[in-house]
């Protein structure tokens, strides 16, 4: 994304160490981000096809953003099976 063409976007799939009972809610944010200060900085950052065991992490930008490289951290809340739940039926 350096050069201002080609791919404008990166997607990374997470796996969560642990399953959730349902889809959780994935909260993600920008840790660290290295761009050209001579160009506009746009960045779109986001959660896709969120499901119980993970989620894509999908990083966009467009124009004339050149972007070196970024770190992006995420926060799964959800409900999570536990050693007292019980199956009856």
């Amino acid at each position: 994304m350096w050069s201002g063409t080609g791919p404008r976007e990166a997607r990374v799939p997470v796996a969560f160490s642990a399953l959730f009972r349902g889809a959780p809610a994935v909260h993600v944010g920008l840790s660290m981000w290295d761009t050209d200060g001579d160009t506009n900085q746009r960045a779109d950052l986001r959660a896709e096809a969120v499901t119980e065991a993970g989620f894509d992490l999908v990083f966009r930008t467009w124009g004339d953003s050149r972007v070196a490289r970024i770190r992006a951290d995420w926060l799964a809340i959800g409900e999570v099976s536990g050693e007292d739940d019980w199956d009856l039926y």
